[in-house]
């Protein structure tokens, strides 16, 4: 797939979860092949977003040599990715802001076009990706203009993508090309998994 150009938002790869399914190893930083998750996820992504931004809250100068900005919890407490979107926001460039968990090293390379057409075109400010498995809450678009009250659910208490979605006016957009796209990689049998599959995701031009 040639590079297009970059579609007018901020991407957020969130890695500030606490891995407990991996014995509390910083998830975003396993190795698949020679090469950490997040940056798997980085590469998706590249040339695609106007900005990548990384959330994580601990091994920040690990982060930062995948070559993106890397921005820190606000709020104490390890409150989970909405806190994480909430600090990213507060650097990001874009009015558009994508959120992809650290976990998904073979995201579609037109997700976030995608995702922001769907948007626009339907004037909507939160839109979803969902596959057959049905939706992937954490890879969301949504306009700066819910800050606010992201803010505010979180504040109250709110901890869940899901939770907080379910407050909001949303579209979903369906992606069935590919059965791996979404593929989380929540547990060592996932990361065999994807051991298998991942020089066909690998992208010409990236290490």
């Amino acid at each position: 797939m040639k590079l297009a150009t970059p579609t007018p938002v901020t991407a957020v790869i969130l890695a500030g979860g606490l891995a407990r399914r991996f014995r509390g190893e910083d998830k975003g930083l396993i190795r698949l092949g020679e090469r950490p998750l997040a940056a798997w996820v980085a590469e998706r992504l590249r040339g695609f977003v106007a900005e990548v931004l990384v959330s994580a809250n601990r091994n920040l100068a690990d982060y930062a040599a995948l070559g993106h900005t890397v921005v820190a919890d606000h709020l104490p407490g390890n409150l989970g990715p909405l806190a994480g979107l909430l600090a990213a926001a507060q650097t990001a460039q874009q009015d558009w802001l994508l959120t992809v968990p650290c976990d998904t090293p073979f995201l579609p390379l037109d997700l976030a076009a995608r995702l922001h057409a769907q948007a626009v075109s339907y004037g909507m400010n939160l839109v979803r990706a969902a596959d057959e498995t049905g939706s992937h809450y954490a890879v969301m678009l949504m306009h700066r203009s819910l800050l606010r009250d992201l803010d505010d659910f979180v504040r109250a208490g709110g901890r869940q993508v899901r939770a907080w979605q379910a407050t909001q006016v949303i579209d979903t957009v369906a992606f069935r090309e590919d059965p791996y796209a979404f593929l989380n990689v929540n547990t060592p049998d996932d990361l065999r998994t994807a051991e298998r599959l991942k020089q066909r995701y690998r992208r010409r031009g990236f290490a």
